[in-house]
């Protein structure tokens, strides 16, 4: 089949799922009020609750849940073929991701803004609320010391030092334009427009050498090492995190929008306008030395079908900046569907972008030939440019555009999953019981600074391969990151069945997706295990592998134990609004 009509019937199935399903789930399932006080305004304090338009407020939800994973996922995934990498995208978008993306904005606006590891203890109690926050504390880890590692690539004199300039400009302009809006009151469509130009312009310069040449960061010799980068990159997340919302993430994540509009535009009428064909196989489950398509086609894609890690965005950030709870249709379900997009252009730029069915296989034909993860966001930087080159843009232009696009989303989810693991430590220092200490943990710099060393300890994290040689974990943590990340996302499904069930509504629309990633996830952890356990230098990624199995086998005890309370009626309906 064509990749033309594949790409538009697709998007046929997202236009029926956002303007059929989510307005059902929406007037039917959780009945939204659009009167209804949101906690940016009973709470608001303007530094983490601050009422803010949805089209600003959609641009910070969709760079803070995009990031490196819906493009890194699928550029892994398609080994086993475009076909089942794309039914996973888009049914899985629109029937489970897009629904618990808006669930989980909806139960934190009607628990006064709490993250989802505290409606946890309203729904299950206390017990089960230590033990969800504990995977919520690995799953950043994890996937932030992951996104590290790569952007250390990135930035590097090996990968695409001409992102410097433009990623630098952004920061700058990013927080003139919140002290601007926020503080001199100046309208946004006037800051907006001129600082985008100014990003544009420096995008525009960073690709000649003299941006780039003047710290010589194309020299391998005398350019920053990947280390130096990743450490760079561990103080910027520690910074955003302690900065209040409106000095740095809603101005670079507005800002990371309009990019996105930008580029997703100009891949997709480059893809319209390029003779492709798929040089990737449909379907190829013979992979050498890969792990079964079951599971792991579930797990490798997270992000960009569905993603744990969004319940966190959308309960730690979205839903205390969230002006109206009708806009969870559009920022919840509609922002699941913009994550998905990417994930879809992925797919055809590492799939049909090759100038041979040869040339691809000599990329996906063997699993342990994958070595790094930054390799496969190249093999999709590269594919994408050449949709590109049909608009007339060169190649090394396109390939400097689209690593910015990278670089950007990544930067905006580690400064958003930086300030969500500060939140996860304040609240797990809950659990202390000598005050001085609990105080001490609380302290936003003190909790910053934790989240910082956790990420970083896996993002510098290094396995030994059967050479004797050092190599960096990305795929291995990748791997122990996608079941990490979609064991949270079932427990998010339960948490909204749960709380439909307290209230007498019908909760299939949650469960039943809620027990199809819970499957997967359980299954991936078991393998995971058996072959963590095989393989040598990665005694730290087993036991933490075994840790969490461990707690989810228990929380899921726990959950079990209160539905049973629910349906013998021992429990009162929640203290929710």
């Amino acid at each position: 089949m064509s990749p033309l009509i594949v790409v538009l019937i697709v998007f046929v199935i997202y236009f029926i799922g956002y303007f059929f399903y989510a307005d059902f789930l929406s007037k039917k399932i959780f009945q939204l009020r659009p009167n209804f006080k949101t906690p940016a305004y009973t709470q608001r304090d303007d530094i983490d609750y601050l009422p803010t338009p949805a089209y600003i407020l959609w641009g910070h939800h969709y760079a803070s849940i995009a990031g490196l994973s819906p493009i890194l996922g699928p550029a892994v995934a398609v080994i086993w073929g475009w076909l089942p990498a794309l039914i996973w995208i888009v049914l899985g978008t629109v029937l489970i991701g897009a629904v618990h993306d808006f669930a989980s904005i909806v139960l934190s606006v009607r628990a006064k803004g709490l993250s989802i590891g505290s409606i946890t203890e309203y729904l299950m109690g206390k017990r089960a609320k230590l033990l969800f926050l504990l995977i919520i504390f690995f799953l950043f880890s994890l996937a932030m010391g992951v996104f590290v590692l790569v952007l250390g690539y990135l930035f590097s004199a090996k990968g695409f030092p001409q992102v410097f300039a433009p990623s630098t400009v952004i920061m700058i302009a990013a927080i003139t334009m919140g002290f601007l809006r926020f503080k001199k009151n100046l309208p946004m469509k006037y800051l907006g427009t001129g600082a985008f130009l100014l990003i544009l312009l420096s995008l525009w310069w960073g690709q000649h050498p003299s941006s780039y040449q003047l710290f010589h960061l194309d020299d391998p010799e005398k350019a920053p090492t990947q280390s130096t980068w990743k450490i760079v990159m561990l103080i910027y997340g520690f910074l955003a995190s302690i900065l209040p919302v409106w000095l740095l993430l809603q101005s670079r994540d507005f800002l990371n929008s309009l990019l996105l509009y930008l580029s997703m535009g100009l891949l997709f009428i480059g893809f319209f306008l390029t003779p492709v064909e798929f040089m990737a196989p449909a379907v190829q489950f013979d992979v050498p030395n890969a792990p079964p398509v079951f599971p792991f086609l579930f797990i490798i894609i997270a992000c960009g079908a569905i993603s744990g890690f969004h319940s966190l965005v959308s309960s730690g950030t979205t839903a205390k900046q969230i002006d109206k709870e009708t806009d969870a249709v559009i920022i919840g379900y509609g922002g699941m569907i913009g994550e998905s997009v990417l994930g879809l252009i992925a797919i055809m730029a590492t799939t049909t972008a090759f100038s041979s069915s040869e040339e691809w296989q000599t990329a996906y034909c063997d699993w342990n030939a994958m070595k790094s993860l930054g390799i496969q966001i190249g093999i999709f930087i590269t594919g994408g440019a050449k949709f590109l080159s049909s608009l007339g843009i060169s190649e090394e232009y396109g390939k400097g555009l689209l690593a910015f696009v990278v670089v950007s989303f990544a930067l905006t989810s580690l400064d958003s999953a930086t300030r969500l693991l500060r939140y996860n430590i304040e609240e797990l220092s809950n659990f202390i019981k000598k005050e001085n200490i609990r105080i001490f943990f609380k302290h936003r710099y003190i909790s910053s600074f934790i989240a910082v060393l956790a990420i970083g300890f896996f993002a510098f994290y290094e396995v030994t391969d059967s050479g004797g040689n050092k190599l960096p974990a990305g795929k291995v943590l990748w791997q122990l990151f996608g079941t990490t990340n979609q064991l949270l996302g079932s427990l998010a499904l339960l948490l909204a069945s749960i709380y439909l069930y307290s209230r007498g509504k019908n909760p299939l629309y949650t469960m039943i997706p809620m027990i199809f990633v819970l499957i997967v996830t359980l299954v991936g952890m078991i393998q995971n295990i058996l072959i963590f356990a095989n393989e040598s230098g990665i005694d730290l990624i087993l036991i933490t592998a075994l840790i969490l199995f461990v707690i989810t086998g228990w929380l899921l005890v726990e959950a079990f134990l209160v539905v049973i309370k629910y349906k013998h009626k021992k429990i009162k309906s929640l203290d929710i609004l």
